[in-house]
């Protein structure tokens, strides 16, 4: 590589990483906490625990189980209803006073068992919440997001430049080698070649999985122009129903279409994911390999009849398949303590990054041009043998 090519080099990855530094820095400090919240959720005392019961104990219907989070509630509607991956012990019933609120949502924890309300959850408020707010959307809603989702891809620029820098600059050496003996610049600068090189796959994944995250709002917007719309388009005329058939029914209906499946969450009628006539019960795998793959089956709101299902879109399972792998949730314990591990790697070389850009401004002698001039010239000199 030219010594005009290496300084064209040089100046993308110094600029994309200083002008995204702050902003990666943020998404760091913010996803650690985030990689542990159900853990952080139970020393704080905000995990809500289903009471011990025999494990053939009954269930209470959805039917009831939504007339008990109405009575919470008297002047709200479902929104949707939940359950954690790996607890079917509770429902979570969000309700509002219209399907497409975004505003003064109420959440109630059922036992699904017995009928008991066992906690009315905050949905805002709290540690684990302001630590979602900053690393999804800086509080700024939708343009917080895709304004990070822009950083992100600057991100992506300042990886690829400096694997592209890598090798010139660090021909003469061994693979992480860190220079003690030399002044304090030096040995950041070798820790941040070396922690950027050993992180590299990590950070890629992670940079990838999170641009794709902060298009999760127009990817589902897209899903809805372009398969919810087919999917309801019999009902497209129609008013919409006065009255609400069987919750309970209509579940019973989608496990019966996909038998090997389970349930993740119900969209109840004129949501986001729903239609104004049906509800929504996503299902999901029953296999590793699967239980983050979602399938939506469409349930007539009066009749409890399915109308319609069909696999989600190769964009829709890119950005289901993008959230685990962002946060290390798929794999337990070992794989959050590795993905923590990175991140804090990853602080370091991006503050190390900045250590080393206000270190060159008090020295302006040790330009970068400069050492790229002499690595581009370097690749002149026969390598050393190992």
């Amino acid at each position: 590589m030219k010594a005009h090519r290496l300084r064209q080099w040089a100046w993308i990855h110094k600029w994309s990483s200083l002008v995204c530094t702050v902003f990666m820095l943020l998404l760091c400090l913010t996803g650690l906490p985030l990689i542990f919240h159900h853990e952080i959720g139970h020393l704080l005392g905000d995990e809500i625990e289903a009471p011990a019961l025999p494990a053939n104990a009954p269930r209470v219907s959805l039917d009831r189980v939504m007339e008990i989070a109405k009575s919470e509630f008297p002047g709200k509607g479902g929104m949707f209803v939940s359950q954690e991956p790996d607890d079917d012990r509770i429902w979570f019933v969000t309700m509002s006073a219209t399907p497409t609120s975004d505003t003064d949502l109420k959440q109630v924890a059922i036992d699904a068992r017995t009928g008991n309300v066992l906690a009315q959850p905050k949905l805002e408020g709290g540690f684990i919440n302001l630590m979602f707010h900053l690393h999804v959307d800086l509080f700024a809603g939708l343009p917080g997001t895709l304004f990070l989702g822009f950083m992100g891809l600057l991100l992506a620029v300042a990886i690829l430049s400096g694997v592209i820098l890598y090798s010139p600059f660090m021909r003469k050496l061994d693979f992480g080698t860190v220079r003690r003996d030399n002044s304090s610049r030096v040995k950041w600068l070798d820790l941040h070649n070396m922690l950027g090189i050993v992180t590299l796959v990590w950070a890629s994944v992670v940079t990838l999985t999170g641009i794709i995250n902060t298009l999760a709002d127009p990817i589902i917007a897209y899903w809805r122009y372009d398969q919810m719309s087919e999917m309801i388009a019999p009902y497209k005329n129609l008013p919409p129903p006065e009255r609400l058939g069987s919750l309970q029914q209509s579940v019973d209906a989608a496990r019966a279409l996909e038998p090997n499946m389970t349930l993740k969450f119900i969209a109840f009628p004129g949501t986001s994911f729903s239609s104004p006539h049906h509800y929504a019960i996503f299902m999901r795998g029953n296999m590793p390999a699967t239980s983050r793959l979602l399938k939506p089956v469409l349930v007539d709101a009066q009749t409890s009849r399915v109308t319609d299902s069909r696999t989600l879109p190769w964009y829709a399972t890119a950005l289901l398949i993008s959230q685990p792998l962002h946060f290390g949730d798929y794999g337990g314990m070992p794989m959050k303590i590795l993905w923590a591990l990175l991140d804090i790697a990853t602080i370091v070389v991006l503050g190390s990054g900045l250590y080393l850009w206000f270190k060159r401004k008090r020295r302006p002698a040790e330009q970068l041009e400069t050492i790229a001039s002499e690595a581009a010239t370097s690749l002149a000199t026969p390598q050393r043998k190992m």
